[in-house]
């Protein structure tokens, strides 16, 4: 599997990138605009926060689902038995955000927001007649008045080598939700699993801009775009010693909205949550 990088300003970048949605379920953007200051930003004074004892005092809610989950309830990927070496804050415009981070994140929230709509619509735009005719409604109206859309801050720390045999950082799973807007983490590891069953590295030199299909636009395409199988490798040697922090966008749209005869997204998001260990 090659995945090629596609200049987003290239006045046929929709094309290209929707192509390679479809053929790989990811796509990968130079020249993006969202601001790399401001991601430099959080990925400091998160890396910094996750440090203190301080994040414990914003222990999620298991309701609204915002806030910081620890380690231990970390989420454990369907088909496996051990939780995923990280941990991981949930911001949401409504929900907390900790006093002792600046705005960055929630000013991050709204451009990758804004940005990842756009995506959509590329989406939309390149879907084929006979595949967009089943959506239930555009793509872009099913995320219109969403507040479900999620920035994940994520935080896997350095290993210290007493971890669980076979605990990986984040092991193979597919998003749940329609797309996930993803800058470059401040170090490598990510792979997907390609048509041929061999695991393949996501091109993620600082500035690229990931983006992966989900389950829901999966289901709502009846797999014309494919939610693929990703993980995130534990670093070796040096970079093992190393933190890892990653700031995954999951644009969502509201729980009415039916993906297909089997589900709407409120149903499915409920039902994964659960395969996640993350819901009773």
């Amino acid at each position: 599997m090659h995945i090629q990088p596609v200049d987003y300003r290239d006045p046929d970048a929709a094309r290209k990138f929707t192509e390679s949605l479809h053929k790989t379920g990811f796509g990968v953007l130079t020249n993006h605009p969202l601001s790399q200051h401001l991601l430099n930003t959080i990925y400091q004074e998160w890396y910094e926060f996750f440090q203190t004892d301080k994040k414990n005092k914003y222990e999620f809610d298991a309701e609204k689902m915002d806030g910081y989950f620890s380690p231990k309830i970390s989420e454990t990927a369907k088909g496996f038995a051990k939780r995923d070496l990280k941990e991981f804050y949930h911001v949401y415009p409504w929900g907390r955000v900790p006093s002792e981070v600046s705005n960055a994140a929630r000013e991050y929230y709204a451009e990758g927001s804004k940005l990842a709509a756009e995506l959509l619509q590329w989406v939309e735009d390149h879907t084929p007649a006979d595949i967009k005719a089943k959506y239930s409604m555009p793509l872009s109206d099913m995320i219109t008045d969403s507040d479900l859309t999620l920035l994940r801050v994520l935080h896997y720390p350095p290993l210290r080598g007493d971890e669980e045999p076979d605990a990986v950082r984040a092991a193979a799973h597919g998003d749940i939700n329609l797309l996930t807007v993803l800058p470059a983490a401040t170090q490598a590891g990510l792979q997907v699993l390609g048509k041929d069953d061999a695991w393949h590295d996501v091109p993620c030199d600082f500035g690229m801009l990931i983006v992966n299909i989900g389950d829901m636009l999966d289901e709502a395409s009846q797999g014309y775009y494919p939610s693929t199988i990703h993980r995130v490798l534990n670093p070796t040697g040096e970079e093992a010693k190393k933190s890892r922090i990653s700031l995954p966008l999951f644009l969502h749209p509201r729980p009415d909205v039916v993906l297909s005869e089997r589900h709407t997204s409120g149903s499915y998001l409920q039902e994964r949550l659960r395969e996640l260990g993350v819901k009773k």
